[in-house]
């Protein structure tokens, strides 16, 4: 049972390495495996105390810090739901999530959250804070600071790998945000997934430069390392710092870090501007929750000497879906997001149909990582679950060796004139200029063709590119059909908090800067 869920492999993980390092605040304290296990145990027989019960859900909106960890851990230990919210919501947000998960209670950090309070009291939701004690020893939860509180009640529970442990929203990237429940069963599932395709072990460490509300920084970066006995440290500020960053790696004798491709660029680029002494020996660099370009991809090895290993990965599959292997198992290939890992995984066309390697269709996955549906949302359920299949929404095809090439999401390939171009394409040939640091490929409406091409570019610092050099370049490398019309040079691209550039965003935020744009409608 213990492998079945993520509460018995963090358990079995404490027992086999209690005394190794789990979780560390950059330059303030280490937490042993054994230490975060007691914390976790401790904070649980609080939330039992104060009225939690199984299946009751649990907003916590937190920096990445130990109290955050902590908290996440005790509530699944209670048999409760999880729902991580981001602290940069507004009201509105906050009102919105919390309603739609039925929070029971919101936690925050002793300083607490004014958006988040507002919120909850507008929905007459009970607030609490939580908070380290100096020693580490205990958390306090409200005015719950018992160091000696009923450690007996949470030992009689059993997890089960059923419970609902985990609830998430989509990044919405159509429409609004949908509910995403993930049992103990699909966490264990991926975490053990994440940690066989890496090889992950009791030697290995990483910095958390993602933030923990969402399923790559959490699954990807934070559970997986504690669940094979690994190391995992976060900054001191608590969120990612591009001049940390390095001298924490070093600190920690990190192996491995995981990051969009948005971090991964903002690193490259302090590289190039202020170089470190050295840099730590990595096993591997890891990039998902976007398409990394050949081009940045080629630049991070040649910088840092370490295989970069794409991957793919949505919610709905608690994170992981498919990755680049390491050298020793296979080797990975620029461009593409690797071989499936721990899941049945099928590029079928609209009738359900399975698609012959070089063919593009719709990549479906089902598995025990994988979902069992959206929560109230019975449409969207129809639409996702057809044929015995996951519809992840993107559209791919596997190659000779197996290695899945992903073209874009179904509903972001731009249709000019009937001609289908997908923007992964056109961002991979803007991003190998040298003067360009970013670029997104974006469709507008058009009145001759439905459906025209923009993008746009934030030059390498000192550039002085344009316009007419991005179009002349374009046409030197992709067919006229795919050339994009309109070009925008700016400093800055809106990203969602997680670090990722959605099209629908970046069109919007462009298009409304043009007064006689037809801004287009991109769902509700």
């Amino acid at each position: 049972m213990e492998n079945l869920t993520l509460t018995g492999l963090l358990n079995k993980a404490a027992l086999e390495f209690p005394t190794r390092r789990a979780l560390s605040v950059s330059g303030k304290l280490d937490l042993t495996h054994s230490q975060l296990q007691h914390l976790v145990d401790h904070a649980a027989s609080l939330l039992l105390a104060s009225g939690i019960y199984p299946g009751d859900v649990v907003a916590l909106s937190f920096p990445n810090t130990i109290e955050f960890v902590v908290m996440f851990l005790a509530v699944i230990r209670c048999r409760a739901i999880a729902a991580p919210l981001n602290q940069a919501y507004t009201a509105e947000e906050f009102e919105f999530y919390l309603s739609d998960s039925e929070s029971k209670l919101l936690i925050t950090p002793k300083e607490g959250l004014q958006q988040a309070q507002s919120a909850a009291s507008k929905l007459k939701l009970p607030h609490v804070t939580a908070a380290l004690s100096d020693g580490a020893s205990c958390i306090s939860i409200g005015n719950s600071v018992s160091t000696d509180s009923n450690s007996e009640s949470v030992k009689e529970l059993v997890n089960d790998p059923s419970d609902v442990a985990l609830f998430l929203h989509t990044s919405g990237t159509t429409s609004r945000p949908k509910g995403v429940p993930l049992t103990q069963l699909n966490l264990a599932s991926s975490v053990r997934n994440i940690k066989s395709v890496y090889r992950l072990s009791e030697s290995d460490s990483t910095v958390l430069v993602l933030p923990l509300f969402h399923v790559h920084g959490l699954i990807a970066g934070l559970l997986s390392s504690l669940i094979s006995g690994a190391a995992a440290t976060l900054p001191s500020a608590g969120r990612f710092s591009a001049s940390t960053f390095w001298s924490d790696m070093r600190a920690y004798n990190a192996t491995w870090y995981t990051a969009v491709p948005t971090i991964h660029q903002i690193i490259l680029d302090r590289h190039l501007s202020k170089p470190e002494p050295s840099y730590p020996k990595l096993r591997f660099i890891r990039s998902c929750s976007a398409s990394l370009a050949p081009i940045v991809l080629a630049r991070l090895e040649e910088s840092f000497g370490a295989p970069v290993l794409e991957a793919y990965a949505m919610t709905e599959a608690s994170h992981l879906m498919a990755s680049n292997p390491l050298p020793e198992d296979g080797g990975h290939k620029a461009g593409s997001v690797g071989r499936p890992v721990g899941q049945e995984m099928s590029v079928l066309d609209e009738n359900g149909v399975p698609q012959r390697e070089g063919v593009t269709g719709e990549v479906c996955i089902r598995g025990p990582n994988v979902t069992k549906g959206y929560k109230n949302n019975p449409e969207a359920n129809k639409v996702a679950f057809q044929f015995g299949w996951f519809h992840t929404g993107d559209l791919g095809f596997f190659d000779s060796d197996g290695y899945l090439h992903l073209v874009g999401r179904i509903k972001e390939l731009i249709n000019r004139g009937g001609e289908k171009i997908s923007p992964i394409e056109v961002d991979a040939v803007l991003l190998s200029h040298p003067d360009v640091a970013q670029a997104v490929a974006f469709g507008v409406p058009d009145d001759k063709y439905g459906e025209e091409i923009n993008c746009a570019i934030i030059p390498r610092e000192e550039s002085n590119i344009d316009e007419a050099e991005v179009l002349q370049f374009s046409k030197k490398n992709l067919a006229a059909f795919k050339v994009p019309k309109k070009v925008f040079i700016t400093d800055s691209l809106p990203k969602t908090a997680t670090g990722k550039i959605q099209r629908r965003f970046v069109a919007e935020h462009f298009l409304a800067q043009i007064s006689t744009a037809k801004v287009p409608k991109f769902g509700a």
